[in-house]
């Protein structure tokens, strides 16, 4: 699991590749959380397309940024999930607690 970032006035996107698993998330929790307490961002963009796997740990990543991001004030959205991480998110209810934005699909 590897990421890339993009800062845009106050809009910090981060985009996950790989699978969001025990093993990716581990170490991902706290590279999230160094980058958005140094960069306090007013938004938060996690772009998940290029993650073709998720599983509780991965929403757990997820929920934590959440949190982290209301810790320092900003708010969060989860940015074109892949179809497969999308069907996880919704079974687990994430589109009511984190605003899912995506192009629509062909």
């Amino acid at each position: 699991m590897h990421y890339t970032c993009q800062t845009e006035g106050q809009r910090l996107t981060v985009t996950l590749y790989g699978e969001l698993d025990h093993h990716g998330a581990v170490s991902l929790r706290s590279e999230l959380d160094r980058l958005i307490e140094r960069e306090r961002p007013r938004f938060f963009a996690l772009c998940l397309s290029e993650v073709s796997f998720c599983d509780s740990s991965g929403l757990g990543l997820v929920m934590g940024r959440l949190k982290k991001c209301a810790s320092v004030g900003a708010s969060m959205v989860i940015r074109e999930p892949s179809v497969a991480v999308e069907k996880i998110l919704l079974l687990a209810g994430m589109d009511k607690l984190i605003k899912i934005e995506r192009t629509e699909r062909v």
